[in-house]
């Protein structure tokens, strides 16, 4: 499920470096306000038996604010959509949004003009095209032709050699992480966005946005719908179009 927040702004630009990265706060703070105990589990245990944490958002949007070189264009009337495959997580979630009047988003303040829930697709067909609006990042094993660890920080890219098995690997860790039966899996790559970085905490995540078919079971694909693409959701990468 969706939480979509109208807001506006009388900014007119928002650095790069705080296109995402305010988000994480945004969600723990406003569970935490809702639900201190769920707040509290969620930061120091996650989620399930992977221990994630089960949510994801995207990027605020403001289709009419005008372009601007080297930042990012914010201003007038805009969305900013939250969301999680677990009720007890949204619920909380939506109950800390609709109490406030005014989100700081960096270092613009948003005024919130109202909430909507959004359920998912039904996905009965079992098969969903999903694309992507942020960077999906995934993680490699790290380890050199030899199979000796080399680095911690291996980050793949659509298209290269152990992406396409780790990400597949991700879906099924987050149907255990909800309980539900393993059976989705990658079935093709159809589209790749460019190589972007964005800044989310310590240095910055690559990836690339990218369109792809998945098949699983309905509960799972509207799970995914609801939660993101790839590692580090909860810090705005792999976030699906609506």
């Amino acid at each position: 499920m969706r939480l979509r927040l109208g807001v506006s702004t009388a900014a007119g630009e928002l650095e790069w470096k705080e296109v995402l990265a305010p988000g994480r706060g945004v969600v723990y703070e406003m569970i935490t306000h809702a639900d201190a105990g769920l707040g509290t589990r969620l930061h120091e245990s996650g989620f399930g038996v992977h221990g994630m944490a089960p949510w994801g958002y995207g990027a605020p949007v403001f289709p009419a604010a005008r372009r601007r070189r080297g930042c990012y264009a914010v201003g007038g009337s805009g969305v900013v959509e939250f969301g999680s495959p677990v009720p007890e997580v949204v619920e909380s979630l939506g109950r800390g949004l609709a109490g406030q009047r005014v989100i700081a988003w960096g270092g613009v303040a948003l005024r919130v003009t109202g909430i909507e829930v959004v359920e998912p697709p039904r996905f009965g067909s079992e098969r969903a095209r999903f694309r992507t609006v942020t960077p999906v990042v995934m993680k490699g094993s790290g380890r050199d032709e030899s199979g000796v660890r080399s680095t911690r920080q291996d980050w793949v890219l659509p298209g290269e050699p152990q992406w396409a098995e780790y990400f597949q690997g991700n879906l099924r860790r987050k149907a255990e992480t909800l309980g539900l039966a393993p059976r989705v899996s990658l079935e093709s790559v159809t589209w790749i966005g460019p190589k972007r970085s964005f800044s989310v905490g310590k240095g910055a995540k690559p990836g690339a946005a990218v369109e792809v078919e998945v098949a699983g079971s309905a509960e799972v694909l509207r799970a995914l719908w609801s939660w993101g693409l790839g590692q580090a959701n909860s810090v705005g990468m792999g976030w699906v179009g609506a």
